[in-house]
């Protein structure tokens, strides 16, 4: 089958899917928790494992809440991220409540771009619908690694721009940026960075969720680089498919000498974050395959 033929296929089938109203989604959600969770068990051994690693072993009946509530949560993700297909404005406006947008544009207003740091926490794929709650103009994206499989990259890219975002792929972050300063125009741009780094050498670590924990530096080289300021969009799940998102500065440490101080300060912000509702944390990320040597 050609890939554009695939193309068309899967996308007709997901759209179809998306009219259906949330409510009726959320039963495919409850469905596709007992296949994941109960029949093909996927990843349920890193889950339990990192959720041991951070919460111990002793308390056994919160750890298997935890999980169970990550699993329920992770299918509802799933099921609204297709729904990003065919929602109205006015339903999105309904369930993706925002404070705190004033803040984008002021700092827009005074003449420099934006860095938004954020996690794979609550729903990620529904923070495109922030851009509807900044006033000043501005080109709003995101930074994302392509998916090997070239027709669901595309589905994705769809379904990521369904709220005119621009998405970037990371080998092209510095041009595009570099791009848009010298035409004039600011930005925000998104950056999910709580992610395991790729590469074989992994030269810089910070305690997150009481772990050695590498990240990656890219978000705050390419801020610096264009003269970015650094937010933090701090997430929370206040009931299924409702989510209050929160535009907070970062503001390292005044003595913290070190490199890369915005990315390591967001890494603590997003801790808390975690601690105040862990289930909602992608926890079947293998995020501690790697030991620092």
């Amino acid at each position: 089958m050609k890939a554009d033929t695939k193309y068309t296929i899967i996308l007709k089938l997901l759209t179809a899917i998306a009219h259906l109203p949330l409510s009726a989604l959320y039963h495919l959600s409850n469905f596709a928790y007992f296949v994941i969770y109960r029949l093909v068990r996927y990843r349920r051994d890193t889950v339990r494992s990192n959720l041991e690693r951070v919460f111990g072993k002793d308390d056994e009946d919160r750890i298997l809440q935890l999980e169970k509530g990550f699993y329920r949560h992770f299918c509802d993700c799933f099921v609204e991220t297709v729904k990003l297909l065919h929602i109205s404005d006015e339903e999105i406006n309904e369930r993706v409540n925002v404070t705190n947008g004033e803040y984008i544009d002021s700092i827009i207003r005074s003449g420099h771009p934006v860095v938004l740091f954020l996690g794979h926490y609550g729903n990620w794929e529904w923070v495109q619908a922030i851009i509807r709650h900044f006033s000043e103009p501005l080109i709003g994206g995101q930074i994302y690694a392509p998916l090997s499989d070239r027709v669901m990259d595309r589905v994705m890219l769809r379904i990521r721009s369904r709220f005119g975002l621009e998405c970037i792929p990371q080998h092209k972050a510095v041009r595009r940026l570099i791009q848009i300063i010298n035409d004039g125009q600011m930005f925000v741009i998104g950056f999910i960075s709580d992610q395991r780094p790729g590469g074989a050498v992994l030269r810089h670590w910070t305690d997150f969720l009481g772990q050695d924990t590498p990240y990656a530096t890219g978000g705050e080289t390419i801020g610096n680089h264009v003269g970015a300021k650094f937010v933090y969009l701090d997430v929370e799940k206040t009931s299924r498919g409702h989510y209050h998102m929160t535009l907070c500065p970062i503001t390292p440490d005044p003595e913290d000498n070190e490199e890369f101080p915005y990315t390591r300060e967001f890494f603590k912000m997003l801790e808390k974050t975690i601690y105040r509702a862990p289930q909602y944390w992608l926890w079947s990320h293998k995020r501690w395959l790697r030991q620092r040597n």
